[in-house]
């Protein structure tokens, strides 16, 4: 099983040769949006600050295809305002990133422009492969031990990425799924709790979804996301295939506002965490190995290269 550090660890480079250097990334979701500040500590990537509110941008794609002039407002003023928060914590570098909304809203191109004018920061969408190497490299700087084949899959609301690689190499096999947790709630789920006819086409939409994936095995395999952090509070660290059963059983019998009051979520991850779930375990079914619930990600990755870049630009 992989152990987890209460930091990320990153490679040493030219960056570790500098302390204090702080960067902030902005991270623009299908459910919400996050702002990480981030800093090295010799080999390690510390937190300065993290930041989350909820957005459900997923929600207006999934009804119209498109997002409104009001959720766009929204947006902009959430992102101008966590950008204003990361450059008084005296950040070198900001980015913003944009994940599935960018890529699956009509006018996702708009949603760019918005957000850059009203942060003047840096803003681009991520495309699918860029959003699993990220999460790909924070998944495993945050992991000790880890072997020479490694996993990472990061179950988001509007899309799944699945990487594979070596710590010494990279992600050398990568693949993004098109559903995820809020997509398929909205797509599959007609009552809540769910009921056997919603978990049948909920089967039937991850299986059409996953119908050509096959993945090389990995030796081991690290979880990520908001699914799998909620996960931690019902399961554990490690996620098999008894744990991930148990929980969709568990969260199959509670209406989603049960499911928030008695794990300590907010109210739309208890929402669509049944779904994400059965997608988790789609993915752990086909690598065959137990998912272990991993502390960095797609920000954290981003956050790393950020930092590298920034430091080899300044000396």
């Amino acid at each position: 099983m992989l152990e987890r550090l209460s930091a990320i660890g990153a490679p040493t480079g030219p960056s570790s040769r500098i302390a204090g250097v702080r960067v902030g990334i902005v991270d623009i979701g299908a459910n919400t949006a996050r702002l990480l500040v981030a800093a090295r500590d010799g080999r390690r990537l510390v937190s300065v600050r993290e930041e989350r509110v909820q957005l459900g941008l997923g929600e207006e794609i999934e009804r119209s295809g498109r997002i409104s002039e009001e959720k766009l407002e929204d947006t902009a003023a959430t992102a101008a305002t966590k950008v204003r928060r990361a450059r008084k914590l005296r950040c070198a570098a900001i980015e913003v990133l944009i994940t599935s909304p960018g890529r699956q809203a009509a006018n996702g191109r708009e949603l760019v422009e918005r957000l850059a004018e009203a942060t003047a920061a840096p803003t681009r969408v991520l495309t699918a492969q860029e959003e699993g190497e990220l999460a790909w490299h924070g998944a495993v700087a945050a992991a000790q031990d880890v072997p020479s084949t490694v996993a990472v899959c990061d179950v988001g609301g509007g899309s799944a990425q699945i990487a594979i690689g070596s710590p010494a190499t990279g992600p050398a096999w990568l693949r993004s799924i098109d559903i995820g947790s809020l997509r398929l709630t909205r797509r599959a789920f007609r009552n809540d709790p769910p009921t056997a006819s919603d978990l049948e086409r909920a089967q039937a939409a991850i299986a059409d979804a996953f119908a050509d994936l096959t993945p090389p095995l990995p030796l081991a395999a690290i979880a990520v996301g908001g699914t799998a952090r909620a996960l931690r509070r019902i399961e554990g660290d490690v996620l098999g295939l008894d744990e991930l059963g148990n929980a969709v059983q568990e969260l199959g019998r509670r209406a989603s506002r049960q499911v928030a009051k008695a794990y300590r979520l907010d109210e739309q991850r208890a929402l669509t965490i049944t779904a994400g779930t059965l997608i988790l375990a789609e993915i752990q079914r086909r690598l065959s190995v137990p998912l272990t619930v991993g502390r960095g990600g797609l920000r954290e990755g981003a956050a790393l290269m950020l930092l590298d870049a920034t430091v080899a630009a300044t000396g």
